[in-house]
């Protein structure tokens, strides 16, 4: 008899009568599939768009039971190839540590039905999760940009000028610090706007600031150091530390930013990942006397700061604060900056401005390690900056997303009322929902992405034990006509999960009926 396929087992378990909704029973009939061997260790999970298809339902409900058995550790991720089951899944990690301490002397056939071997340790920890799952833009995403301000025509320009030619030393590899007049333009930006200490030998151009935070990571510690890391924290810079084997040590955040206790100043990390002008998520700023705090402590401890300054250029009260390298006097800062956030994602192109002593030694394993290269785009940045397009195309933005941020928050707190609390940045693309203690952020975020909202959980973004919920929203993305029905429609979605005694009909969560982003 032919064995069922995924998609009819999951028919018959949902045609079973449950209280439970759709995304618990998928999540718990592949669960079940997984455990009692019906799916063998090492198959390949349909597609999220298969299974929605064969089973008559929304796309982002099947993703989101996808997302609770990665996370759960029954499916492992492999980017660019798709969803599996787990070689090791909770209720076989016992059964196989005895294995192993009983046959240590025997070869293992680590090759299981499918062909697919097994990751080492860290790699099966590091694809417990899935990134590009969260990779389709909807409104409220953190992260994007409004890619729709920049001025295309003059980028084209200057991109096809440049690839026109077909210079030979823009089709190489290049410097290996990066194409020299950008980082001049780098240099030039930076001592003018964030009042960084920099030459143009001391900035280094990278793909992105994950690749230069995991430079850092191999070049300026060894496995099972410290590192520090704010609590929450942006996922990409634990992923960064987590993937050097470094040992992570949560610092709480306040409304001065991280917050180190007498416990913490006791210890000795190698490395100290901040974002002190705007912390990501809250949204805090670090303030002056932390600032010495931390840059004192750096030099006692021979410690590095990674100064993560990701989207300073979003200031929309104020003089953009200085930078932490800026009042480093003993060269125990590296300043890290994108593109990404003031261009577009796909861009990939960032930037290190090491201390001067490091220069060499940060050039020679960046040209090993990723080999650079992208000189065409580079050539391209630099002229864009050069020619004022680039500090003129930040202005249109901060007014742009300074009017956006401020129709989110009056609409939200319109909505939301006095007992919801929204945090206080005065900058950024983001601003985070504070939801009553005990709240299931997780299960609102999967909500609103079942309502066609992306909106991150709070929880998702803590190192250490988790603290406060709240939701993470970006309203870069968002055009400025329909900020305020996408947050009435988000509000009304909150309160409807947090007072189930006064459900909001589905009409009311749904999202408005208008065509576009923009």
């Amino acid at each position: 008899m032919r064995a069922l396929s995924l998609s009819e087992l999951l028919l018959i378990e949902l045609a079973k009568p449950t209280g439970l909704p759709l995304r618990r029973r998928i999540y718990e009939a592949v669960r079940d599939a997984i455990v009692e061997g019906l799916l063998p260790p090492g198959a390949r999970l349909p597609s999220s768009r298969d299974l929605a298809r064969d089973l008559n339902m929304s796309r982002n409900t099947v993703v989101s039971a996808i997302e609770d058995l990665l996370a759960e550790g029954y499916a492992e991720a492999r980017v660019g190839s798709g969803t599996y089951v787990a070689r090791q899944f909770p209720e076989r990690q016992a059964r196989f540590a005895e294995r192993v301490a009983n046959e240590a002397s025997v070869p293992e056939n680590r090759e299981g039905a499918s062909g697919e071997r097994p990751l080492s340790v860290r790699g099966t920890r590091l694809t417990r999760l899935s990134g590009f799952l969260h990779l389709e833009v909807q409104p409220f995403s953190p992260g994007p940009a409004d890619y729709e301000t920049l001025p295309f025509k003059q980028l084209n320009q200057i991109f096809r000028k440049y690839w026109s030619r077909a210079r030979p030393d823009l089709l190489d590899c290049g410097d290996p610090g990066g194409y020299q007049p950008l980082r001049e333009a780098i240099a030039r930006y930076l001592k003018m706007s964030r009042s960084v200490n920099v030459t143009p030998e001391q900035v280094l151009v990278t793909a992105s600031t994950q690749q230069s935070l995991d430079l850092c990571a191999h070049l300026l510690s060894d496995p099972g150091e410290v590192v520090w890391l704010e609590d929450p924290c942006y996922w990409g810079a634990q992923r960064a530390m987590d993937a050097a084997s470094l040992k992570l040590h949560p610092i709480a955040v306040d409304d001065d930013g991280i917050a180190p206790l007498e416990s913490d100043w006791a210890t000795h990390p190698r490395l100290i990942y901040v974002t002190p002008s705007n912390q990501y998520p809250s949204g805090a700023v670090l303030s002056l006397e932390r600032r010495r705090q931390l840059l004192d402590f750096a030099a006692r401890r021979e410690a590095w700061i990674l100064e993560d300054d990701y989207d300073s250029e979003f200031r929309y009260e104020g003089r953009p604060l200085p930078s932490l390298q800026g009042m480093d006097m003993h060269g125990r800062v590296l300043y890290l900056g994108t593109f990404s956030k003031v261009m577009f994602q796909g861009l990939r192109l960032a930037y290190v401005v090491v201390p001067t002593d490091l220069i060499e030694r940060f050039k020679i394993g960046l040209y090993d390690l990723y080999r650079p290269g992208q000189l065409v785009m580079q050539a391209t940045i630099a002229e864009f900056i050069n020619d004022g397009h680039f500090e003129a195309n930040i202005r249109r933005m901060r007014v742009m997303y300074g009017e956006r941020r401020a129709i989110l928050r009056a609409a939200l707190a319109r909505c939301l009322g006095p007992a919801i609390e929204l945090s206080h940045s005065n900058a950024g693309m983001t601003l985070v929902i504070y939801l009553p203690p005990g709240s299931d952020d997780r299960a609102i975020a999967n909500a609103a992405s079942r309502a066609q909202l992306t909106v991150r959980a709070l929880a998702d973004y803590y190192v250490g034990p988790r603290h406060r919920p709240g939701l993470v929203v970006g309203f870069a993305y968002v055009g400025t006509a329909l900020i305020a029905p996408w947050a009435e429609a988000l509000a009304k979605l909150i309160l409807n999960h947090l007072d189930v005694s006064r459900p909001v009909s589905r009409e009311g969560i749904a999202r408005p009926k208008i065509p576009g982003p923009h």
